[in-house]
Order: structure tokens, then sequence, then C-alpha cells
């Protein structure tokens, strides 16, 4: 184990060997830039293969780019521009001979969340004592996307042992959102999410097993897929819980546009890697009806969504049913079911081994409450739980709260047993009973969180755990932005009124000077949806991204969106 001084040590030189390759940047000029920087990484290929761009000439653009969003918001750990300038050199060449791309992605500027292995550069997830230990081969996904003419430019942040949506540890620092420095900018795909919401990369990927792919996407204000499990490699993503399959992890693209989702998933679904876990199911093209039907909600049982929240979804509906399609309204008690398998499946072995990991390095605070049911002895969690539910008057808090705990290999069986009823039920409540085409779902029940928070609202991840449990495809489009006009909390609202969790709700929305949700101070903050299939249908996910974000309309998100200021033009 590290000592202090030596902990301290190695994240100096981390820091400033990221700095020095920062330092080849070159100023974001916005006359010379922007043209390639406002261009979708769809665009770039087109424009490229038409002899308009040169790959090089794209590549500085997001470089300027990338080294101008870290400076704003940390969301970068390894650095590759020099080696993004001789592969961006290499493709150059070879265009100028053959007048062909090499692939689907030529040239376009790529980034990968820190856990992808890329030869030569370290894997750290922000565990000190995992620097200097650079990988010696590459992610299945990253030489994929490197054979298709794709360019790594960088590595980016994420939480401690990525199980956290907000983004911070101790070896990288913390990222914060882009649009807003006081605010997350989400996990654990966070840096990504970053990243991409200010145009220093023009394609990126990351995984999800709670909501990592889909939190971020919608605090920052760009698209993302989580694609069934199976889908995509994992192949060469490093994890702190190896062997953990309760809830398997998710790969997946985020981009500034569904078009880009869809270039990824192209490339990526069924692509066999030498793990031969992925299944061998190419991109299938999907037709839609003329006249969609969709499902849709506000709030799962949990927690009540806030106004921004609703709104979000209220204009999708509205949108929707302006283009013709159908939309109808349901409820089910199904989300609390699936959180309580969730926390009983990822608690089963106290966090041991993800803890394991940190071998001194201070645990971050947005892991308090996460790991905090696991740590106590039994008859402390039952006293907390006695306490909320008879002096607070708490229900749902207690139900999860209860679960955190170390479990037998029989347990974990019947929690896993669980997790298929929780599944099962939901196809025979929902998809069998309304036969919805797709399902419109907030994303969060809060639009975005203040640093910090995370550590007592990790049970609001609720809403996004469900479609893990149950392992859909979800997309996300961002709707629109936070407006203090809008958006404020009715002066009638009580905690726990309508069944959700007493405490999660107080500390939302009536607590004091330490109340999250503030449409003032979160002016201009992004809010997105969830859109919903069923699993393995993540092509018609894709599609029907695209339908809803064409009834949208134009609404200031995608490449260039930074431009428009902080407050997202409000």
């Amino acid at each position: 184990m590290m000592s202090n001084q030596q902990r301290n040590a190695m994240i100096s030189s981390k820091q400033t060997t990221r700095g020095v390759a920062l330092a080849s940047a070159p100023s974001y000029d916005h006359l010379k830039h922007a043209p390639f920087t406002n261009a979708t990484a769809t665009e770039i290929v087109r424009r490229i293969s038409e002899g308009e761009w040169t790959a090089s000439q794209v590549l500085e653009a997001y470089i300027a780019r990338a080294a101008q969003a870290q400076h704003q918001t940390n969301c970068l750990t390894e650095v590759l521009f020099e080696d993004a300038r001789l592969q961006a050199s290499q493709l150059d060449e070879e265009f100028a001979t053959t007048k062909k791309v090499r692939g689907r992605l030529h040239g376009v500027p790529m980034s990968f969340k820190d856990q992808f292995e890329i030869a030569g550069y370290d894997a750290t997830i922000g565990f000190t004592h995992w620097a200097n230990k650079p990988s010696t081969d590459d992610a299945f996904l990253v030489s994929l996307c490197r054979a298709e003419g794709a360019i790594i430019i960088a590595k980016t942040n994420v939480p401690q042992t990525m199980f956290a949506f907000e983004c911070s540890n101790p070896l990288w620092g913390r990222t914060l959102n882009p649009w807003n420095a006081k605010y997350t900018c989400g996990g654990s795909t966070g840096g990504e999410a970053a990243l991409l919401a200010l145009d220093g990369s023009a394609l990126g990927v990351g995984s999800d097993i709670g909501g990592s792919l889909r939190i971020p996407a919608s605090y920052c204000g760009i698209y993302s897929l989580k694609p069934s499990t199976g889908r995509v490699s994992s192949h060469g993503a490093k994890g702190c819980r190896p062997g953990f399959e309760a809830i398997r992890v998710s790969y997946g693209p985020m981009a500034r546009s569904p078009e880009d989702c869809d270039l990824f998933s192209r490339i990526a679904f069924g692509q066999l890697d030498p793990s031969r876990r992925v299944a061998p199911v190419p991109y299938r093209p999907a037709e839609l009806p003329k006249k969609l039907k969709f499902g849709y909600y506000f709030s799962d049982s949990i927690t009540r969504s806030s106004p921004a929240t609703v709104r979000a979804v209220q204009e999708t509906i509205d949108a929707l049913r302006k283009a013709g399609h159908e939309c109808v309204e349901f409820s089910t008690a199904l989300p609390a079911s699936a959180m309580e398998v969730f926390v009983g499946l990822v608690t089963s072995d106290g966090y041991k081994r993800m803890l394991s990991n940190l071998e001194g390095d201070p645990q971050e605070d947005s892991l308090f409450l996460s790991t905090l049911g696991a740590k106590v002895p039994g008859f402390v969690r039952k006293i907390m739980c006695f306490v909320a539910q008879t002096f607070i008057g708490d229900r749902m808090f207690p139900r999860f709260f209860s679960q955190a705990r170390t479990k037998s290999v029989l347990e974990f069986c019947e929690y896993t047993n669980r997790r298929n009823e929780v599944e099962e039920a939901w196809y025979k409540e929902v998809w069998d009973t309304y036969q919805f085409d797709g399902i419109i779902a907030p994303v969060q029940a809060l639009p975005v969180i203040p640093h910090g928070a995370c550590a007592y609202l990790s049970g609001i991840a609720s809403t996004t755990v469900l479609f893990n449990v149950i392992d859909s495809p979800v997309g996300i489009v961002p709707v629109t932005r936070v407006d203090p006009s809008l958006d404020q909390l009715s002066p009638n609202f009580k905690p726990g009124e309508t069944g959700g969790s007493t405490m999660f709700e107080k500390w939302m929305y009536q607590n004091g000077p330490r109340t999250v949700y503030n449409p003032q101070e979160m002016a201009g903050i992004p809010v997105g949806v969830q859109i919903v299939g069923r699993k393995w249908d993540d092509e018609k996910v894709l599609a029907m991204m695209h339908v809803v974000d064409e009834a949208l309309g134009p609404r200031g998100f995608g490449p260039g969106s930074w431009e428009t200021g902080n407050n997202g033009g409000i």
C-alpha cells in the first residue's frame, strides 16, 4: 500500500504528464476550427470522402476544443494527441493514394471512457495504485474503431469505482458540468459527456450498469444509447468487480446526434471478440410503422420528478402527438421492486471486492449512502429503517436500505431469481398489456445535482436502474433546459405525499439552504428523456430516437451548442 507521500507524488506525476500532452494543442480559432467541430461524425466522414477536408485538419480542430474542454471541466485523463496526429497523417497519405476512406469512421476524432485499455496508456479508472501500469493491448472496441479509421484523441474521467453518478476520484480530480460549474457532469461516463458537450470529441464510448451512459448524457445535453447487454463487446474494458454478472454492464456510444449513435451501432453490434460473449447478431435496420404507440410516465414510484423533468417528458409527448403518434400514460409499481433487487444484488459481497481497489485512496463522498448499508451491523441497519418509517413516515427508503447487506450464496441466487421475475412482470404488465412500440421515461427526478449530493441521493438513480434490471435498450435524447420561469416547485408540494420516499423528496425539494432543486441556479442545464424498447430491439430504439429528435425540432443541442452560452440562450 502506498504512503500518502507516494500517492501525492503519483498524482502529481500523472497530472503533469497530462499537462505536457495538452500543451501541444493549438488555441481554438472559431473561424478556422468551427466548420470541423460543428460537424457530426457522420458528416466528417462524408466531407473527407469527398476530398473537402483532411483527417489532419479535422483533428487539430478537435484537439483545440478538447484542450478547452479540459480547462473548463477537467474531463480528460490520458491524452493521445501526438499518437493521433501520426494516425491522421497516415490516413491522409492513404486517402491521397487510394482516394478511398479506410472505413466508416475515417478521420473521426474519438474518445473513450478511461476504463477502456489502449496500448501504451494507463487505464486507472481513478485508482492511484493502478497508475504507471500501461496496457499492452487495445480493447476490442478501440481496435474495431481504429480499423474503421477512427482517431483516438483522449480518455475521459470517471468517478471512483465507477459506481456513482458524480465524477470525481483522488487521481484525476473532479469533472464539472459544462453548463454550470456548480453542478456535476454526471457519472460514471461523466468526463465523456462533458467533452462531447463542448465539441472536444466527435464520438465517444462508455458503459452503463445503473445509468452511467444515460445520466451524464442528460446532465450535459448529448445523445446516448445503452444497448441490450451482449450487443457490444466488453473485451478490454477494465472494471473493479470482475466476475459480478447479476447486473451486467452495457457498452455503448455517446454522441452529438442520433445519426452518430446509429453509426457506431452499425459498426459494433454483433462483432465477436476473443471472449465470444457478444451475441452474433449484426445491426439489423428497423422499419417503423408510420404511427407509433408510445407509453409514458412522469415519475417512478420512488421519488416525484421535478417540474423541469416533468416538462421534458410532457414536451416530448406533445411533439410526438403533433407528429401523429399515439401516446398513452401508464403507471406501475415495478420500479420499486427493481430497485430492491438491484440493491440486493450489488451489495451481495458487502462491496468488499469493489472497495478493495481503493488500497488506501480516500473514499469519495459520492459513495457514502450507496455503501453505508452494507457496512453497518445488522441491528443498526434495522434501527435506521425503523426510524425512517416510524418517525419520518418514509416507507420507501427502508425497502431499499434493508436490502443493503452481505448475502449468502443461497440468498444471492434468490435475488437473481427475483431479478428474472421483475423482468418477466414488466413484459407482462407493460409490453404485453399495452403493446407499446416504445416508452418515454424521465432520466432522473432531478435535472442535475450539485457536487456532493450523490452522497445522500444515490437512490434517485432508480429511474435508470430499472432498465438495467430488466435489460432494456434505452436511448437518450436532450429535450429542453431548466427555465426558472417554467419550472418552479408548487407551493403545495409535500414530501412523501404520493407514496415516494419522504427523505429523498425532502432533501431534493424542501431542505432549507441545502435544498437540491433550485431552478434559478440550474437555469440552462439540459434535461433529456429516456426512449425505451424491448430487449434486443436496439435498432428500433435508435430509429425512435430519430423520430423523437425530429418531432422536437431545432432546440439548441448538437454540435456547436456550447456557443449559445452557459444559460443555453434562456
